[in-house]
């Protein structure tokens, strides 16, 4: 049997949707497992013992300096072309809901079989097999397993998958010299939304502090760039600010500009302070016990999944009322969670 599932969103989307790859392997002995998704989230997948041929295509705004638009979309019509030798059997359309663009792949690539959430506004689709929702505040992990009932299957609790490569995990810790520390604490600064951003002088207080109550020292990760890049804006300027006011404690700086860096980053950490997002996942995934501070995104459906953790979250739906002490008493909490283990 063949599947397909596509998966084209953000990295956490992508994270949260390997369950289901391990949950089709483990019902379906004969399967042959594909899965379409982006040059971006793609690096989530490297390694995943549940995926038998990864198809990548590049979405025009990720696209590198040089390369045109009418590049990228050759490359995409080739690559089209290449799974439609594949004949595959069924076509899931992963996410939390209809996923237009996603069944749009799926024509193309001639999939007549396919299973995903119905839109609510009655437009026209082509998805056969069709899933019950699940409630708006279940968790994204469970409302994608829940698409494998249209197999019959029922839905199970599984952790995520991700695996750090290990050359790379290797190399970065070398490079790194890191030294001995009774607790490496990963400080990751970058959040998409401002709401979800917390303040430099608050993540430096409370890495003195724990510094003092632990001995910890820090990897420091962030966004590489400039704050005012028009697609890619990053944190260069605020990252040297906390290094400034942490001039005291030992802080690795850890900028990653690639996804496999940071998948390779975070598994070097052995506890993490981040917001919500694609680290937060990626952390999460890879096991590592977490504090994670939650701005307006409801946390029932997008938290932290299958993990030790802590979530901090404020009436205010803003990150910036959410205390130091909060954050440190929450991190202790995690520590002790980890020595319990």
């Amino acid at each position: 049997m063949k599947i397909l599932i596509i998966r084209r969103d953000n990295i956490g989307d992508l994270v949260l949707t390997t369950p289901l790859f391990s949950l089709l392997k483990k019902k379906i002995p004969d399967l042959h497992l594909s899965v379409l998704v982006n040059s971006y989230n793609a690096p989530v997948l490297a390694g995943n013992p549940d995926v038998d041929e990864i198809f990548v295509y590049q979405k025009a705004k990720h696209r590198v300096a040089g390369v045109s638009r009418w590049q990228v979309w050759a490359d995409t019509a080739r690559q089209i072309w290449r799974m439609r030798q594949c004949r595959f059997d069924v076509a899931i359309l992963a996410g939390s809901g209809y996923v237009y663009q996603a069944e749009k792949f799926a024509r193309l690539v001639g999939i007549k079989k396919m299973i995903g959430y119905l839109p609510q506004d009655g437009r026209p689709h082509h998805v056969t097999n069709p899933v019950d929702p699940l409630s708006s505040s279940t968790h994204h992990a469970q409302v994608v397993m829940n698409l494998a009932m249209a197999l019959g299957f029922d839905a199970e609790t599984l952790p995520a998958v991700l695996l750090p490569q290990a050359e790379l995990r290797d190399s970065l810790r070398q490079s790194l010299a890191l030294t001995k520390a009774p607790l490496w604490i990963g400080i990751h600064i970058s959040a998409r939304k401002p709401c979800q951003r917390w303040s430099v002088e608050a993540f430096a207080a409370a890495m003195h502090e724990l510094h003092i109550l632990t001995g910890a020292k820090f990897l420091l990760f962030w966004s590489p760039g400039t704050e005012d890049h028009p697609a890619h804006p990053g944190d260069d300027r605020k990252a040297e600010l906390l290094l400034n006011l942490c001039a005291g404690l030992v802080v690795v700086p850890v900028p990653t500009i690639h996804l496999s860096e940071l998948i390779a980053g975070l598994s070097l950490c052995d506890v993490l302070l981040c917001s919500d997002g694609g680290a937060m996942h990626v952390a999460a995934a890879l096991k590592k016990p977490l504090v994670a501070l939650f701005g307006d995104t409801d946390a029932r459906v997008w938290g932290p999944w299958q993990v030790s953790n802590r979530v901090l979250q404020p009436e205010s739906r803003h990150v910036r009322d959410i205390s130091v002490n909060d954050v440190v008493q929450a991190m202790l909490a995690i520590c002790g969670d980890i020595q319990a283990i």
